[in-house]
């Protein structure tokens, strides 16, 4: 028997040593007829060079079938972590996997200590979900089982991330003012040290361009806060009392714009529609009115990472990048009057 010190030889070594990707090395090791036969006859020859021998647990890897994926998250008190989480549980549940899941709390030594946790429990996958959409660093490409970046993208372009659609976000926001008639649009948003600001308001910009119209003022930029939405909402009507429309960076700032349409005695929404983001039930049904909000689908993006993960353990090629979830529009009282 082998003493436990003896370094057990992987897939991914046998990958590197051909030169290809883990995904194409598991085709080619398997006899999936993808791979082009000189491709084939590489691996074979790094498998043979390397005494690689697949065990049982490997190949139950590679078809997915075994048991459990790690979910190494940033913020697990965020309120975007959760829905992602519900997402990919869902879709691991289906498949009778379950997930082991670690908060490393903005930390990156405690990050680290979570992953050699997780890896040394021989997880199948990792799911990365980070607390905001600006870019993080990569894990590494090293990692002995298919990683997927979700939230907050990983900042190597050969590591595949899913991230909420911003910019699609902020034009469906104005798309759907201007179908209400809304011609006199503002726009207050939170943190520009954060993508997600600046990504919706690029949104709302194409938005109003596409439709031929000009933002009313400037782009307000502060937190991400009832009483930002407030105040800015009154310096707005202030410099410009004939707005039609804001659009509100986040549903916590709308809720702010809404207390002060109301206290300047205009009306929500026959004079002044409000639109926010994240659609954040605490914040869009308990409104007055009810908050239109547009939705990142963020359980969407996390059932999507958890497909990923599968795709990946069952030897299909990943594409590496960025690629985007599209939001939805959800309607209620603050844009569209009740019948």
């Amino acid at each position: 028997m082998a003493g436990t010190d003896a370094k057990v030889v992987t897939l991914s070594d046998v990958a590197r040593l051909a030169g290809v990707s883990v995904a194409t090395a598991s085709k080619a090791l398997n006899g999936r007829s993808q791979v082009a036969a000189r491709t084939r006859a590489r691996v074979e020859a790094a498998a043979e060079q390397l005494s690689f021998v697949p065990n049982r647990m490997a190949q139950g890897l590679l078809a997915g079938r075994t048991g459990t994926v790690g979910l190494l998250t940033s913020d697990l008190q965020g309120r975007f972590v959760i829905p992602i989480l519900m997402g990919a549980e869902d879709a691991f549940g289906a498949g009778r996997v379950s997930v082991f899941l670690c908060d490393a709390r903005e930390d990156t030594i405690r990050e680290q200590h979570h992953l050699q946790a997780l890896l040394s429990r021989r997880v199948d996958g990792l799911i990365v979900v980070g607390s905001r959409t600006d870019p993080r660093p990569t894990l590494g490409s090293d990692l002995p089982v298919p990683v997927v970046y979700v939230y907050a993208p990983s900042d190597d372009p050969a590591d595949v991330s899913l991230v909420p659609d911003n910019v699609a976000a902020g034009r469906l926001a104005v798309e759907h003012l201007v179908a209400c008639g809304r011609r006199r649009i503002a726009h207050v948003s939170g943190d520009p040290g954060y993508d997600a600001a600046l990504d919706r308001g690029k949104g709302v910009a194409e938005g109003l361009a596409a439709a031929g119209l000009e933002l009313v003022g400037d782009s307000m930029y502060a937190d991400w806060s009832e009483r930002w939405g407030r105040d800015a909402t009154a310096v707005l009507l202030d410099r410009h009392p004939d707005i039609d429309a804001v659009v509100c960076g986040s549903d916590q700032i709308a809720r702010g714009a809404l207390d002060t349409v109301r206290d300047r005695g205009r009306v929500v929404p026959d004079d002044v529609a409000v639109i926010g983001f994240d659609n954040w039930e605490p914040m869009v049904e308990h409104s007055r009115p009810e908050l239109t909000s547009i939705d990142p689908n963020l359980e969407l993006l996390g059932r999507a990472a958890a497909q990923r993960v599968f795709a990946a353990l069952a030897g299909d090629e990943q594409v590496g990048g960025i690629h985007h979830q599209a939001p939805r529009l959800v309607i209620r009282g603050s844009t569209v009057p009740r019948s």
